[in-house]
């Protein structure tokens, strides 16, 4: 496995949302909310993950993303570039861009839809793995690919890829995370992909968080990684329960609809703005959305 810097790929990861205005995607916004995460203490971002409703953009908006992301951070935090797609050809178009763009790492989603069989899973992330030099985390989520991956499949990719780093879990399994720390040990980074399992997958061994609700809550979210870390477990406790409802939050409705409504009420985007088959929160939802805002003081 691969041999990091002990402080890289830990800590608080965002997946930033893709700011919209008049159907084009505002490049100029997006780079004001780097600016945020580096301002609120952020470890690092990450570009283009499912918060960023990269199914809607194009190949060049999703690496232009990137370019304005890495520029923005001027190595002030490392840069995670969320490069994965259906499609074999569009993945490695995307990861190979996102290697000469800088980023510093990669994550790439189980190819979603076509439910592949897990020796494909593992024969597509060698693949892949042998086109790049960069860390790369897999990005599990079940829930929105279709497709699980285990643990055994995970091993015998990392057998092929010396730099495959680490994954980011997002499905209600304690498990699965037990058991991959368990065969490929402390240093294989796993980062959560599900709010409300952030407490006790970090007190399990968890590398790290890669929240949809750090667009909102940056500060917390780092402080309740931070916490952890130096085995704070009443602070950390306390911060869980802080961000308990703001958690919830980002599931009131598909992802990122909630944050992006919250964001724009927050003054941190202009419009609200989604491409189909996304839509805006409807006005019930926004009145649900105003009051968690209220109750958590960001307003």
């Amino acid at each position: 496995m691969i041999d990091l810097d002990d402080s890289f790929l830990r800590g608080s990861y965002p997946p930033l949302v893709t700011p919209l205005r008049h159907g084009a995607v505002d490049y100029d916004t997006f780079a004001q909310l780097v600016e945020l995460q580096v301002r609120d203490g952020s470890h690092g971002i990450v570009v283009g993950g499912t918060t960023a409703e990269p199914s809607t953009l194009t190949i060049e908006e999703r690496s232009q993303l990137l370019e304005v992301a890495v520029d923005a951070a001027a190595g002030r935090l490392p840069i995670v570039a969320a490069t994965g797609s259906q499609s074999h050809h569009e993945t490695l178009t995307l990861t190979l861009r996102a290697e000469e763009i800088g980023a510093d790492a990669l994550l790439i989603v189980t190819p979603y839809y076509i439910k592949p069989p897990a020796r494909g899973l593992a024969e597509y992330y060698i693949d892949l793995g042998k086109r790049t030099n960069l860390p790369l985390l897999i990005y599990h989520i079940p829930g929105r690919a279709a497709v699980s991956i285990d643990v055994p499949t995970i091993e015998r990719i990392a057998d092929s890829v010396p730099h495959l780093a680490g994954i980011k879990h997002a499905a209600n399994d304690l498990t699965f995370l037990t058991q991959a720390l368990d065969t490929l040990g402390a240093d294989f980074r796993v980062f959560v992909g599900l709010e409300e399992l952030s407490f006790p997958m970090l007190a399990i061994g968890a590398a790290g968080l890669m929240n949809a609700v750090g667009n909102v809550a940056p500060r917390q979210v780092a402080a309740l990684y931070e916490a952890v870390t130096r085995g704070d477990l009443g602070a950390a406790r306390q911060l869980h329960f802080d961000l308990f409802e703001l958690n919830r939050a980002v599931f009131f409705d598909t992802n990122p609809i909630p944050i992006k409504y919250m964001m724009k009420r927050m003054g941190l985007l202009p419009v609200n703005e989604h491409r189909l088959p996304m839509v805006p929160a409807t006005k019930e939802l926004e009145q649900q959305l105003d009051e968690v805002l209220q109750r958590a003081g960001l307003l």
